[in-house]
């Protein structure tokens, strides 16, 4: 498994872990960061799924 998918896994949750504080703090920044976190783990996750296929595993 490639780093990458490990890391773009760990954004994913950090960033829900933060879109959920944020609905319940209602603050609306902290929301948004959260959603743009779990964007960009799930950009990482997919760049180390197709590192990993290029590898053949």
């Amino acid at each position: 498994m490639d780093k990458d998918r490990i890391a773009g896994s760990a954004e994913q949750a950090k960033g829900k872990v933060k879109e959920v504080a944020g609905k319940v703090a209602g603050d609306a920044k902290l929301e948004a960061e959260g959603k743009s976190d779990r964007a960009a783990g799930k950009v990482q996750n997919a760049v180390g799924g197709l590192r990993d296929k290029l590898r053949g595993k």
